[in-house]
């Protein structure tokens, strides 16, 4: 049994820092061109060795996605690119078309080419011939069922890694391939711009009847007849790792750096726990329903996830009020706001490495020492007396339901 790699998504330099921070032992981030989630921050040029550095600086490995689909006058300026990202430092480029493929191996031979799920990897003939041309790793097809991963396992070369997706959104297309996006709204799903038409409330209109709308139903659920379900598998850690999964992957670089750290923290401590043989702290798994999501499901690893059709909104059940910036051994933290509380509240800090725990919002200053009842102006800093002391960058939140109705 093989220990997972923890692969978590870094949307911009606060998201590098969260996964970072919170466990991760590897991160995926993009540039800005060439990756599939254009609106995500993002790193530019100036940028993007830096993270490389402060990956490094903390043990973390560092994963470039250039996985769209380049066209003629894109693929030209891609030898360039590779050469920065080489230059960089980066440990790994995560492709999907061959030709980039090939050119990854002349302008960035330091990096490992890994091969993106867009490539629809789901059976070992491919997976073997993609390793036969250079790949250190694929990241399977989100179709494929645990029971398909240990056959492939089985059969492809011992030195080939197996990535596959562990926790997050799904696509109702398969593998992604979609242009239902480009067709509706014009931004191509393909090259990082997906609108997730999909997630659209849908009705019928009958040509000689404008504006009068019939409701759509797949069933007596609802109309969302296209909505999918999120995976999350952090109850099956010890099955991937049994199947041969080399590596977990979380999705999410357009989310929050809030989602970023938690999502994190909660299967760094799950995976410890999985190969230790040992059971997770409930507390840890408990920490996936903390961030806003939909529906969770198992994925295809055990059979078709099927479709949730009542509403596409997350659930969001937890809000983040501030970030702890600095903190002294008697538990007096520095703190920076994010959303309005007050005196009194019921919060809840966690932290890198730091187990969740609950505290009532107690006395407040302002820098200059002025007492506070509820910090208002965004960003603001100011000073709040906790129950422990804890580590920078840990979070407090309070549970509010903010889910969209």
């Amino acid at each position: 049994m093989r220990k997972l790699e923890l692969l978590s998504p870094a949307g911009d330099v606060e998201r590098l820092k969260m996964s970072v921070l919170y466990g991760a032992d590897a991160v995926y981030l993009a540039g800005t061109s060439f990756g599939m989630r254009s609106f995500a921050g993002n790193f530019t040029p100036e940028e993007l060795p830096d993270a490389v550095k402060f990956a490094h600086a903390h043990g973390v490995k560092c994963h470039v996605t250039v996985n769209t689909m380049p066209r003629n006058e894109e693929v030209a300026q891609l030898p360039e690119y590779l050469s920065q990202l080489d230059d960089a430092g980066v440990d790994a480029l995560i492709v999907a078309d061959l030709g980039a493929f090939m050119l990854a191996g002349k302008y960035a031979p330091h990096c490992q080419r890994h091969i993106s799920t867009q490539q629809s990897i789901a059976n070992y003939e491919c997976a073997q011939s993609w390793f036969d041309l250079g790949a250190q790793r694929v990241v399977l097809a989100r179709e494929c069922s645990l029971d398909e991963i240990r056959t492939i396992r089985q059969k492809v070369d011992p030195k080939l890694e197996i990535e596959a997706f562990g926790h997050g959104a799904m696509c109702v297309s398969y593998s992604g391939r979609c242009l239902l996006s480009n067709y509706m709204t014009g931004r191509d799903s393909n090259r990082g711009a997906c609108a997730q038409p999909c997630r659209y409330q849908y009705a019928l209109m009958e040509e000689k009847r404008p504006g009068e709308y019939f409701p759509v139903y797949e069933d007596e659920k609802g109309t969302y007849i296209l909505n999918s379900k999120d995976m999350c598998m952090i109850d099956h850690l010890g099955e991937l790792m049994d199947a041969g999964v080399d590596c977990i992957k979380l999705e999410g670089r357009a989310k929050s750096a809030y989602y970023a750290a938690i999502v994190t923290g909660a299967y760094r401590h799950c995976i410890d726990a999985a190969a230790a043989g040992a059971a997770p702290d409930p507390v840890w798994r408990d920490e996936v329903d903390h961030i806003s999501h939909r529906v969770y499901s198992t994925g295809f690893y055990y059979g078709q996830p099927g479709q949730y059709t009542e509403t596409s909104r997350y659930i969001r059940q937890w809000q983040i009020v501030a970030m702890v910036e600095a903190c002294d051994e008697n538990g007096l933290a520095r703190c920076s706001l994010r959303n309005k509380f007050s005196q009194g509240d019921a919060l809840e800090c966690v932290g890198p490495n730091c187990k969740p725990f609950p505290f009532p919002a107690g006395a407040m200053t302002d820098l200059e020492g002025a007492p506070l009842e509820e910090p208002r102006t965004p960003q603001m800093g100011f000073f709040m007396q906790l129950p422990q002391p804890v580590p920078p960058h840990s979070i407090l939140r309070r549970a509010v339901d903010l889910s969209a109705k």
